[in-house]
């Protein structure tokens, strides 16, 4: 895991916008297509924003979500509401190359295992994502892998149905397929985080976080989320 130290969250979010540009190039000069997966939060959004000013292969490009709120169309719960608001409105993306998690569905479960077909669809069988964006819970949570669910366990399946967490179901993406993801950037920002961030960094496996690979990831924190860190990353 390589850690970055930015001077705040605008500067996270920018620095997170040009990485994904990066490797939204490499992938579609590698393999034809990229394929990224977004989380929700003022940073990410912020991020989102920038990304739609740089320079993207837009045609080729496929966005998914992390987790998504049970929440109905265009409730500011919903990540997508914010995700259109802040990409979709701004870049030279299709309405059909943002793919949604079907949480208005009567039927959740099975409105998973369609998601996780789609994304067998774009990006291959075992479907392997080119970027995963996550962020960090002050509680340890990533994606919607939260303290104490069940969904902690899923190991045969992509995509699945958590409790209530913050009095809402969610739907997520599981471990296998983001420890199956060509790279994870983390972007963790706020004093609040700054003890997870430390526990993250230590592959401390008694939080959700610490769970996920961290191979093959890159942490963009600012300095606030860095204070207990207890190694020297590189900073700007």
């Amino acid at each position: 895991m390589r850690i970055e130290v930015l001077a705040d969250a605008d500067a996270v979010a920018r620095t997170a916008a040009a990485f994904t540009a990066g490797e939204a190039r490499v992938a579609v000069t590698a393999r034809g297509r990229f394929v990224m997966a977004v989380s929700g939060g003022r940073t990410p959004w912020t991020m989102l924003r920038a990304l739609a000013d740089q320079d993207m292969p837009w045609s080729d490009v496929h966005v998914v979500q992390v987790d998504e709120r049970v929440a109905p169309p265009g409730h500011p719960d919903r990540n997508l509401t914010h995700l259109q608001e802040s990409l979709l409105a701004h870049a030279a993306l299709r309405p059909e190359q943002v793919h949604a998690m079907p949480v208005e569905s009567a039927d959740l479960e099975p409105a998973s295992a369609q998601y996780a077909a789609m994304l067998q669809q774009i990006a291959g069988t075992p479907a392997v994502l080119d970027l995963v964006h996550l962020g960090l819970g002050p509680d340890g949570h990533t994606a919607s892998l939260v303290p104490g669910d069940p969904v902690l366990d899923v190991t045969e399946v992509d995509v699945a149905v958590t409790g209530p967490y913050q009095g809402r179901r969610r739907m997520t993406l599981t471990y296998p397929i983001l420890n199956r993801a060509r790279r994870i950037v983390w972007l963790v920002t706020g004093r609040e985080k700054a003890d997870m961030l430390a526990r993250l960094c230590e592959a401390d496996r008694s939080i959700p976080a610490g769970r996920v690979d961290q191979q093959r990831a890159v942490v963009l924190a600012d300095q606030e989320a860095a204070s207990q860190l207890r190694r020297e990353p590189s900073r700007r």
